[in-house]
């Protein structure tokens, strides 16, 4: 700690970064051990979390992440769409296809930023906003394929008719960012995806990821 960051707010964050990796929450005394500090001091802080409904603690007395982080993560969509749209917009000129980032929600695949191409006579429409399941398109599969340890080279994943009729999808999933699943994908009318078209989807997820770090 140094002088111009507060211990309490620090203990804090620490404690809702704790209940957030965790399914099944976490005592006062096993807060207290993961903390290093003593359990009255874990009982204000979760006290104070709770009257900003950050944090709620179960009939068992366990704590876990609060609805209030709900609130606050209705800005994070913005965020992360004004940091991806320069290499979205690279990735849909330089191919001719309309290219996407996707992050999870729940148990579904949400679009939260799409780019069309300038240059294209026809290609696929695409809004932010549209939810399909994770194991359907390649935007989806490419987050399951990250989570599930299973994805290989060359890096994407590719689908066809899976969401529209005769579309064909290519996704890559944004790695190496704490806490934030997705991916970046492009959709285009064609029966297959060309090899180059994958690999430059790769390097965009490569992008999108850099700048949210």
């Amino acid at each position: 700690m140094t002088a111009e960051t507060s211990q309490t707010l620090d203990r804090g964050l620490r404690v809702l970064k704790l209940l957030a990796d965790t399914d099944h929450g976490l005592t006062v005394t096993e807060l207290s051990n993961r903390l290093g500090v003593n359990r009255t001091v874990v009982y204000r802080l979760l006290a104070t979390l709770e009257q900003h409904a950050l944090v709620r603690r179960d009939l068992g007395g366990r704590a876990r992440v609060g609805l209030g982080v709900l609130r606050l993560g209705r800005q994070v969509h913005p965020l992360v769409r004004e940091a991806a749209l320069p290499a979205l917009r690279s990735l849909a000129e330089d191919i001719g296809a309309t290219a996407h980032l996707t992050l999870v929600d729940g148990t579904e695949a949400l679009a939260v930023a799409v780019v069309e191409p300038t240059w294209t006579d026809y290609h696929v429409a695409y809004r932010a906003g549209f939810r399909h399941p994770l194991d359907r398109g390649a935007a989806g599969r490419a987050i399951l394929a990250a989570r599930q340890g299973s994805l290989i080279e060359p890096g994407y994943t590719l689908t066809h008719g899976e969401l529209e009729a005769g579309a064909s999808g290519a996704a890559a999933p944004l790695v190496g960012i704490s806490g934030l699943e997705g991916s970046v994908g492009v959709v285009m009318l064609a029966d297959a995806v060309p090899e180059r078209v994958g690999r430059r989807v790769v390097d965009a997820a490569r992008e999108v990821a850099d700048a949210l770090r």
